[in-house]
């Protein structure tokens, strides 16, 4: 019962646990043999050990040698088993380290890492996203899901790359989703706008289901579907669309000196937007007076929002309420 007992837990080890084992196993063996056949040779037990190994690994150091019949046959048989026993582990090892590799670059490794950013679907803006992001975050982690894509190298986008489809919870599993600290899901530009929402809320569902408290970031092409998305449990709608139809209207409309887009987008990669509530010593004074002491603070004053109305770049004399939510930007 014992000896089969054993039989099944070595048969249930990783492969690569095996071989060394097998290795070690054979190295004693050899070892003990030879200290006792020629034990003036070898004194110890280890010396026989240190020479079994070191001749098997073809490293040959000489400083133990066999001199009789019998040692050099043990000696022969070492080299003709234990050598194989070796390469063969050294071969498994290599063999593994590649496999973990393709792995990785096919999207089959889990990510085991915590408070790390997961981006649902690749394309443009995503891309673009990735090189924001490890260019003012370059420790923060990132893993990518999307199941269109076939192999994503890290050497060219610093990303774990996760193969599968983000409703199905086995793949937000491979994600970590549990211990992620921010979901982003970008909209499907392969698909028609309802299709691509539908398949937006499914995911965030699927989200919130493995992880009730992380902030979900969806976009959302169709505005009808923006009530449906927050339902489901999504923490912050970014309407694509919308953005694109303002920022065309201000291409169309603005001043041959301006340059809208670029404007933006400058701003967006170097400043963050902050929202927070007036400050008790920063209330009943005028936006000019609170926007000074604001700079002090190194945040631009932008506007307010009071009842969840947004007041852009007010009057000077306009007055700062204590519920008002003062909008500012400031560095990263």
């Amino acid at each position: 019962m014992t000896i089969k007992f054993i039989k099944y837990l070595y048969l249930r080890l990783p492969l690569l646990i095996k071989l060394l084992l097998l290795v070690i196993i054979v190295m004693l063996f050899y070892g003990i043999l030879i200290h006792f056949i020629e034990p003036k040779q070898f004194p110890t037990i280890f010396d026989g050990i240190w020479w079994a190994f070191v001749t098997a690994a073809t490293v040959g150091y000489g400083d133990y040698t066999p001199l009789t019949t019998e040692g050099r046959i043990v000696g022969i048989l070492l080299m003709l088993t234990g050598g194989s026993f070796i390469a063969l582990y050294v071969s498994a090892v290599s063999s593994r380290a590649v496999r973990k590799e393709q792995d990785l670059i096919r999207g089959k490794l889990k990510f085991k890492g915590q408070n790390h950013l997961i981006f649902i679907g690749w394309n443009e803006r995503t891309r673009q996203l990735i090189e924001i992001v490890t260019d003012i975050f370059p420790n923060l982690e990132i893993v990518l899901i999307d199941h269109s894509e076939k192999k994503i190298s890290y050497q060219n986008y610093p990303v774990h790359f996760i193969n599968g489809d983000a409703t199905e919870d086995y793949v937000l599993h491979m994600a970590n989703i549990k211990h992620a600290s921010r979901v982003l899901i970008s909209a499907n530009d392969l698909k028609s706008e309802r299709h691509s929402d539908n398949w937006t809320i499914l995911a965030t569902l699927a989200i919130r289901g493995n992880n009730k408290d992380v902030p979900i970031v969806a976009e959302i092409l169709s505005k009808v579907q923006i009530e449906n998305a927050l339902r489901a449990g999504a923490t912050t709608i970014i309407r694509s669309n919308n953005f694109m139809s303002i920022l065309f209207f201000h291409e169309l409309s603005h001043k041959k000196t301006a340059t809208p887009f670029e404007d933006i987008t400058n701003l967006l990669k170097q400043k963050q937007f902050s929202h927070s509530k007036c400050p008790v010593e920063l209330t009943e004074l005028s936006f000019l007076d609170v926007s000074q002491k604001l700079l002090k603070r190194g945040h631009l004053l932008l506007g307010i929002i009071r009842n969840n109305q947004y007041q852009i770049h007010p009057s000077q004399d306009f007055i700062i309420k204590k519920e008002d939510i003062l909008l500012s930007i400031t560095d990263w």
